[in-house]
């Protein structure tokens, strides 16, 4: 309810600016026509001055009105940080329970201290997940454990499947649930994400912050220096790129640089807390001296049979159905299938294919971890596609077909030209950075076309009569429409939300944007129908510049939803569009009459071409990959999550686990037969 209602306050707050800026507006409209006119006496002047005058100084007082209390910095931050953990308790329960197979039943994952000789945190010998269930009650829980450690830095590792993720997400929220005003808010960090060579850790935090919860910087940097922020380091192994045989390279020079930078993370004279999260091989195949100081590392053991036996029993709706299975784990605890089921990640994937038919018995003629694999994973998307609540009728060979085309967009070898450096295999699939998978130069000159043709459409308003020749404004129309096809074309979009209308500028470069249009707009201007419309129009376009491009005092945003970025990004451009529009056609219209009406389309046509770049170009990928690709995208991906074959992560889609990302890529057709 509070993120509720944040979002609604700050609906109202925009459409408060809305209606501000259209105040001064025609304020300024106003003014401009009865000075314009002419025949006014000094006083009259001096009143229909003072209306506009006081129309910005409403402006003023309504704004002053969303200025933040001042007092103690600290205060405030701490305040904002209660703002952050809902967010980030909302967002990471949802990922916590679809990595549990949407379902509320967990392994509760053992682990022990892994030894270090180079300085080693203090930790606990031992932990395990949860307090609940069996087990010595001296062992400590996840949270107990982490808080025993000191300095408060932990590195967890473990096999692929072995639980990484859901033991950091349950410290994660465990952390949460008790923390107090002045503990750090956990945020997990997708580390493959993190440029190393141009930002440092809080850099790295802060963006975070504004990507994935559409926190305003300023306010993100003021949590972060005020240590409010504890980050959770999620995939040091998805850093670099795999050898030639398929093990890790021990230089890996990308998570060198992230340990080096650890390593020199501070808060005050202390080592900055942390927790990292890698796969056992790859954080043993680091070359000596590539270690983080400081720091307690645990392992995750495999899952005990009694446990795996208790799971599987537990998720099973028909008990005799899973019965062989059961008898056959509890008889050979110390089997290879023992062993093969003894990740979190094969369990889970075990009940889900048969969660409500098949037999489970098959598992039985398996005798090795790959051709299990290969046998869940065959039949892990029809089942999901059969249990998951299914309104829009998608098929598990489309599913398949679908999410395996999504896959090259994260191949390394898919899209780097033949001379590039070798890259890790990415894992984030955000939307609007989707559009090579299309062709990039096809998807580039389609997007500068529909710009440019954009554009183009204010070509018949030039042969109104107006004072301005229609040659001139013809010319004013196809330069513009070149200019911004052109640099559609050359440059990668860069989404934009209707926050960053309101906050693009900090406070105190408010007064020199309003002066510097009046400058130049009011000289423009000036030149051309004298003095007065001059200065009339360009104190006009500077308040406008104050209310529009001005910030207000900016407050925490909403957690980003993948779609949110599209959405919000022609939002955007729809109200860039109606701002120019209003600017050109009022502004002139009250001067030069009829060419008011021409500039002011002209002007909404262009924000409509500046604007909504990343949507327009997300929409021109969508065309072009509907052969491959559903028409709504984010809909079937948001049902994929839902289904537990992808997960959120901030703004962007996830794989539900890195064996299936690749067996999608092994795979571009689904399996028939039995």
């Amino acid at each position: 309810m509070a993120g509720l209602g944040g979002r609604r306050q700050r609906r109202n707050w925009q459409l408060t600016d809305a209606l501000c800026a259209l105040l001064i507006i025609a304020s300024a409209a106003y003014t401009v026509r009865q000075i314009s006119h002419g025949g006014l006496e000094t006083s009259d002047t001096v009143s229909v001055l003072g209306f506009l005058l006081t129309a910005a100084g409403l402006v003023a007082a309504v704004r002053a009105l969303r200025k933040p209390v001042e007092g103690n910095d600290a205060e405030r931050a701490r305040g904002q940080a209660l703002t952050l953990a809902r967010q980030v308790e909302a967002g990471e329960s949802a990922v916590w329970r679809q990595l549990l197979g949407d379902d509320i039943r967990r392994i509760n994952l053992t682990y022990m201290l892994h030894p270090a000789t180079v300085r080693p945190a203090a930790a606990p010998p031992a932990g395990r997940l949860s307090a609940d269930g069996p087990g010595p009650a001296t062992v400590p829980d996840i949270v107990t454990y982490y808080r025993a450690t000191r300095p408060s830095r932990l590195v967890i590792t473990g096999a692929p499947g072995a639980g990484k993720t859901v033991l950091a997400l349950e410290l994660l929220l465990a952390l949460i649930d008790s923390r107090t005003d002045d503990d750090p808010v956990p945020v997990r960090v997708p580390l493959s994400q993190w440029d190393t060579d141009r930002q440092s850790l809080p850099d790295h935090l802060q963006q975070r912050l504004v990507d994935a919860y559409d926190w305003p910087a300023d306010l993100a940097a003021d949590l972060i220096r005020h240590h409010l922020v504890l980050p959770v380091l999620d995939g040091l192994d998805e850093m670099d790129p795999l050898l030639a045989d398929g093990s890790p390279d021990p230089a890996a020079p990308r998570a060198a640089a992230v340990i080096q930078a650890l390593n020199l993370y501070q808060q005050g004279r202390d080592a900055g807390p942390l927790i990292l999260t890698c796969r056992t091989r790859h954080y043993d195949t680091l070359a000596p001296g590539i270690t983080l100081l400081d720091a307690a590392r645990i392992a995750i053991a495999p899952v005990a049979t009694s446990d795996a036996n208790a799971y599987l029993a537990a998720r099973a709706r028909d008990t005799a159905r899973w019965q062989p299975l059961l008898d056959q784990l509890a008889a050979h605890p110390g089997g290879v299938l023992a062993a093969v089921l003894s990740t979190p990640w094969r369990l889970c994937l075990t009940a889900t294919v048969y969660h409500d038919d098949g037999n489970p018995a098959e598992l039985l003629t398996f005798s090795n971890a790959d051709a299990l694999d290969e046998h869940l994973l065959a039949r892990f998307i029809p089942a999901a596609t059969r249990t998951a609540p299914n309104p829009r009728g998608y098929t598990a060979e489309d599913a398949h077909r679908w999410l395996h085309h999504l896959t090259t967009h994260l191949d390394p070898t898919g899209t780097l030209q033949p001379a590039a450096p070798a890259r890790a295999e990415a894992t984030d699939l955000v939307l609007h950075e989707l559009w090579p998978l299309a062709g990039r130069t096809r998807v580039r000159v389609t997007d500068a076309l529909i710009t440019t043709l954009t554009v183009l459409t204010t070509l018949p308003l030039t042969r109104i009569p107006t004072p301005l020749p229609s040659g001139q404004l013809t010319a004013v129309v196809v330069v513009l429409a070149v200019v911004f096809g052109m640099a559609v074309a050359l440059r990668a979009p860069t989404p934009m939300g209707v926050n960053d209308l309101f906050t693009s500028f900090p406070p105190r470069r408010d007064i020199a944007v309003g002066l510097t249009v009046v400058i130049v707009g009011g000289s423009a201007v000036g030149i051309k129908a004298g003095f007065t419309a001059g200065l009339t129009f360009g104190i006009m376009f500077g308040f406008m510049g104050w209310v529009v491009l001005g910030s207000g005092p900016q407050e925490a945003g909403r957690r980003l939803g993948a779609r949110d970025v599209i959405r919000d990004d022609f939002v955007a451009g729809l109200m860039i569009a109606l701002t120019l529009g209003l600017a050109f056609g009022l502004a002139i219209g009250v001067v030069s009459g009829l060419t008011g009406l021409v500039m002011g389309v002209l002007g909404g046509m262009s924000g409509l071409a500046a604007g909504s770049s990343t949507s327009r170009r997300y929409a021109v990928f969508l065309l072009y990959s509907r052969r491959r690709l559903p028409l709504h995208l984010g809909l079937f991906l948001d049902w994929a999550v839902t289904a537990g074959l992808m997960r959120y992560s901030g703004p962007a889609y996830q794989y539900r686990h890195r064996e299936l990302q690749h067996w999608l890529r092994q795979h571009p057709h689904p399996q028939t037969g039995p």
